[in-house]
């Protein structure tokens, strides 16, 4: 939920503001859109602006795709410029309601260790590891920083490992060990006049630092745009020129998943499937002042629908919903082979 754009790259107060603009111009989509603008101004270093932007998220009317979420970000703003006990309060009340997502689950006890409650943090990776992970199961990515985070809190209190470390020991897949990562010691080897002993820290926190950056999600993915079945004949029965970008339902949905996996092949993160209608596509099309005709509005569209938080990331989970929509699992639809 984090923009991960160094500061000196970024005007966060003015990327805040056009965010802000743009949720105002599309309300279905100001969850997403104030999420990153606070975000935004969390960086630029005004967070009673931001908290406010989380309170504007909870008092709307609009119903939220995940209120536990804001309140987690809020309360983590809040600890961060004294409001502490305003941000307990909150942290208490998501820890009593145990929502079904990991991510407000992660956000509120990274905020406790942050603040070096690290037995209140450890309560908080485990209970969440309990109530969101089944026995035997392969644990969906979404939960992979509750057992990274957890892994580390251990470490930092000196605890044997136990069944759930070892878990997260399987689906770490980085060259330098969640012990290695996770070692409270080793902050010292920084001190070292040892060349060898400083290259081998620099690896460390490369591994680490990769690892962050997986977690955060971008405010603009790299999208690729798919049209379900029904809109796809719809727009190419209304503009005949697109068929040969579409020349079938099958090639289209191939040429996503071929182009999805090259993307990765050579590196690109925060890959994404965004979904086009027809009526958004043509007033998008009237906004740039072009015909829908126009295949090379297709990949601005795209990136429009990315920036307004519409994407979903790719790839799914073997065992997850294909991003088709055939009812199939991914791994055995395009996910097969």
């Amino acid at each position: 939920m984090r923009p991960d754009t160094p500061a000196e790259n970024v005007d966060h107060t003015a990327e805040a503001a056009r965010l802000e603009r743009t949720a105002d111009l599309y309300p279905e989509d100001a969850e997403a859109l104030l999420l990153r603008a606070a975000a935004h101004r969390e960086l630029s270093g005004d967070r009673p602006s931001a908290t406010a932007l989380y309170d504007r998220l909870l008092t709307s009317a609009q119903e939220l795709d995940d209120p536990y979420l804001v309140r987690a970000l809020k309360a983590s703003n809040l600890w961060e410029y004294g409001h502490e006990a305003e941000a307990r309060a909150i942290i208490d009340g998501i820890r009593t309601a145990s929502p079904r997502d990991p991510a407000p689950w992660v956000i509120v006890a990274e905020s406790l260790e942050s603040h070096d409650e690290l037995e209140q943090a450890h309560e908080t990776f485990t209970r969440a590891v309990h109530l969101l992970l089944a026995d035997g199961t392969e644990p969906p990515r979404a939960t992979h920083p509750l057992l990274f985070g957890r892994h580390r809190v251990r470490r930092m209190l000196g605890a044997a490992h136990d069944e759930w470390d070892a878990l997260a020991d399987t689906v770490h897949t980085l060259p330098i060990t969640l012990d290695e990562l996770h070692d409270p010691k080793r902050v010292w080897s920084l001190g070292s006049e040892n060349p060898a002993e400083l290259e081998a820290e620099i690896i460390r926190l490369r591994a680490e630092l990769g690892a962050y950056r997986e977690a955060l999600s971008r405010p603009f993915p790299v999208a690729v745009l798919h049209w379900p079945a029904d809109e796809l004949a719809e727009l190419t029965e209304a503009y005949p020129d697109l068929t040969r970008e579409y020349p079938s339902y099958d090639a289209h949905l191939a040429t996503i998943e071929a182009a999805l996996r090259e993307l990765a092949s050579s590196g690109t993160a925060n890959l994404g499937i965004v979904t086009g209608t027809v009526p958004s596509y043509e007033a998008f099309a009237a906004s740039e002042l072009s015909s829908p005709a126009d295949a090379t509005l297709l990949p601005q569209y795209a990136t429009t629908l990315a920036a307004r938080g519409r994407a979903v990331a790719w790839p799914p989970e073997p065992s997850a919903a294909c991003w088709c929509g055939s009812g199939r699992t991914y791994g055995d639809c395009h996910g097969a082979g």
